[in-house]
């Protein structure tokens, strides 16, 4: 028998618990049903009759959106929603909301430790002692000083301008591209607006921060990985789609790219055996720029209040594909 209360459906999660949620949604008289989806099939049957839906890295394809008879609103764990049809959400007139702010200062702070990572070969160098051995482990060409070098920032939302602001102090040149964005808004933070063909010029470093969006969608590929200078470094700690990981891994092997550190990858998990796993010059980290206890906290609480307001009929602040 179907509950009597409203229902918020959980597609997937990564914590130990919905107790955060639970915390939030039961004193309302909201039902949670959740499982941890792992086919379409799965999901439909979970949020058919559910009156919001809440959902982490889950496919929310077309065929699960239209199934929903119901629901107020989809809520994204996260900032990108690009695993949730927004079309077919908007078709529906079913919201769709992100947590746009709550882990801003981490995958900044990832993004600084990355380049700082590749640019003074701290892996590499930690594992060569590992490895019973003393001294260089590379040329002293690959030790670099942020100080002589061009970074190159894709995207001057939230993290961009974060990662902007712990650039400068390092001296270095740091050029930004982003075409919505006023070359003033960008140089009051002591970047340099740039086009994008600019930008692969004469990075160093390149930096991914824009979401992925059909546009963004392998933004690097074969042809935008070959303008970039020998020995750039390229940096992904947005989303792994935005780079094409043929092309990556292709231009890492021949030697055109310097070094990487990649926090998203395409397909996630990256696949056992993959040549980038092998690779001395790549560092990798599972999709994990954003953690830390307070952002996690800030996270489910936000999704959780988000669904609340859904299922009470309230405006809902985060909306992302224009319904009202």
């Amino acid at each position: 028998m179907k509950s009597p209360n409203p229902t918020v459906a959980f597609t997937d999660w990564t914590f130990p618990d919905l107790g955060v949620e639970e915390s939030i949604l039961k004193p309302h008289g909201i039902e949670i049903v959740a499982r941890q989806c792992k086919t379409e099939a799965d999901l439909i049957e979970l949020c058919a009759d559910a009156d919001a839906v809440v959902t982490q890295f889950a496919r929310v394809n077309a065929n699960v959106v239209s199934a929903m008879k119901k629901a107020r609103a989809i809520v994204r764990y996260g900032i990108g929603v690009d695993n949730v049809d927004l079309d077919v959400a908007r078709g529906r007139g079913i919201p769709v909301c992100n947590v746009p702010d709550y882990c801003i200062d981490e995958v900044a702070d990832q993004t600084l430790a990355f380049i700082l990572a590749t640019t003074r070969q701290v892996v590499t160098h930690a594992n060569y002692l590992r490895g019973g051995k003393w001294g260089m482990s590379m040329p002293l060409s690959h030790m670099k000083a942020l100080r002589d070098l061009t970074v190159g920032v894709v995207g001057f939302g939230r993290i961009g301008r974060e990662v902007v602001r712990r650039l400068v102090p390092f001296k270095c040149a740091v050029h930004v591209f982003d075409p919505v964005v006023s070359a003033a808004e960008i140089e009051k933070l002591g970047a340099r607006a740039v086009t994008f063909a600019d930008l692969l010029n004469n990075a160093d470093v390149l930096t991914l921060h824009c979401p992925s969006t059909p546009q963004t969608r392998r933004l690097m590929n074969r042809e935008t990985f070959g303008r970039l200078k020998p020995g750039t470094i390229f940096i992904n700690v947005g989303r792994g789609d935005l780079a094409d990981p043929d092309a990556l891994t292709a231009q890492l092997q021949s030697g055109h790219l310097g070094a990487a550190a990649l926090d998203v990858f395409d397909p996630e998990p990256i696949p056992a055996g993959h040549p980038l796993l092998g690779m001395a010059n790549v560092i990798l980290a599972p999709h994990i720029a954003s953690c830390s206890v307070p952002a996690v906290k800030k996270l489910r609480e936000s999704v959780a209040n988000l669904a609340l307001a859904a299922v009470r009929g309230q405006a809902l602040a985060t909306v992302v594909n224009g319904v009202k």
